[in-house]
């Protein structure tokens, strides 16, 4: 293994609050690697595509916590659903309604973030944050009872402006706010803001992140 991901890993994690967790961004990089992550207690992993996913799902320790980051296709959900622990892009009440009923084949509740597209990228996937209250105002999810609203997920855009990540940032987190005391006041569960990555994390963590999704930071770049 020609990349310390021990001592990268470690690095990573001295930074990190209290009660914000680690997505290891996985995807793209060898067993090997995540054997040395594992080996030094992360046991969350974050992968986009799904045929890859289930050869490491295959391969790989049992108890890690995989957690689908990219955008999910419907007719990807099913191959999934036995095993995901969390699927962090949710962008529409239609793939809601799929995990929903994959998950039930299963008799299994899969964890969910809804994506959230703030940044002015066009090529983000996500809901407007309309869109998204839009969704939840609508309440047809309460009748979902294999799948669980855990929170908001979103990327800031790729540029070097720190005011411009940093409101992005602002704007999920205030929209959590919202979304929090409107619909999820009783629910304990929706509790997680995903957002921050290996150039932006530092900024994320000021702005409320519960879940940073870091991958070339610790892992080096990655071998398509």
């Amino acid at each position: 293994m020609d990349y310390d991901v021990k001592g990268n890993l470690k690095k990573v994690l001295d930074v990190l609050p209290q009660g914000v967790r680690l997505v290891a961004i996985s995807k793209y990089h060898p067993n090997e690697y995540i054997m040395a992550a594992y080996e030094e207690g992360q046991r969350i992993f974050g992968e986009s595509h799904e045929q890859e996913l289930r050869q490491k799902v295959e391969t790989l320790p049992d108890d890690i916590q995989w957690h689908f980051i990219g955008h999910l296709q419907t007719n990807k959900v099913k191959y999934i659903a036995p095993y995901i622990s969390m699927i962090e892009a949710v962008d529409s009440l239609k793939l809601l309604r799929e995990i929903d009923k994959q998950a039930s084949k299963h008799e299994r509740v899969i964890d969910v973030l809804l994506e959230l597209h703030i940044a002015e990228e066009a090529t983000k996937y996500g809901l407007t944050p309309d869109d998204c209250r839009q969704l939840l105002e609508d309440g047809t999810w309460r009748e979902l009872k294999h799948v669980r609203i855990c929170g908001l997920m979103m990327m800031a855009s790729n540029v070097d402006d720190e005011n411009q990540i940093r409101s992005e940032f602002g704007i999920c987190k205030n929209l959590f706010v919202e979304f929090k005391s409107r619909y999820f006041s009783d629910c304990p569960y929706f509790c997680e803001r995903s957002y921050g990555m290996s150039h932006d994390y530092p900024i994320a963590l000021q702005e409320g992140s519960t879940m940073v999704r870091i991958g070339t930071t610790i892992f080096g770049p990655r071998v398509y």
